[in-house]
């Protein structure tokens, strides 16, 4: 795929570099290790900042909160359909499985999110001068 079309929706699932959409914001491999969470400082194509102050990511938070609930309200649905009576217990048990199961995922989503709410596309990598 050539590098100018890479769509936003392309550079969030792939946690790719929002400036560029070309480097990588997690090392490749960590996904489901305990490294889940280290993130590149900078864009290694652009030198794009990836935490432009500190505490940058608290908003991104509130991206996984709306994670867990879209969550919730899945699990919620399809319990629904395929269960007669539905507990609290069972709702709860099932809706923390899913969130911890996919918590790496999550946190590396609702990171990518937050940065391309702030950080607009500029080109392919080649065409942007380094910071």
């Amino acid at each position: 795929m050539e590098s100018s079309e890479k769509s936003f929706l392309y550079g969030i699932v792939n946690a790719k570099c929002p400036r560029c959409r070309d480097g990588n914001m997690f090392p490749a491999g960590t996904l489901y290790t305990r490294r889940f969470a280290d993130m590149y400082p900078n864009c290694p194509c652009c030198g794009q900042t990836f935490e432009p102050e500190p505490g940058y990511y608290y908003g991104a938070m509130y991206v996984s909160f709306g994670f867990s609930t879209a969550i919730f309200l899945t699990v919620l649905f399809l319990l629904s359909l395929f269960v007669k009576e539905i507990t609290t217990l069972m709702v709860a048990a099932t809706v923390l499985a899913v969130v911890v199961g996919l918590l790496p995922v999550m946190f590396r989503l609702s990171r990518a999110v937050w940065i391309n709410i702030f950080i607009r596309y500029e080109g392919p990598c080649r065409l942007i001068p380094k910071k």
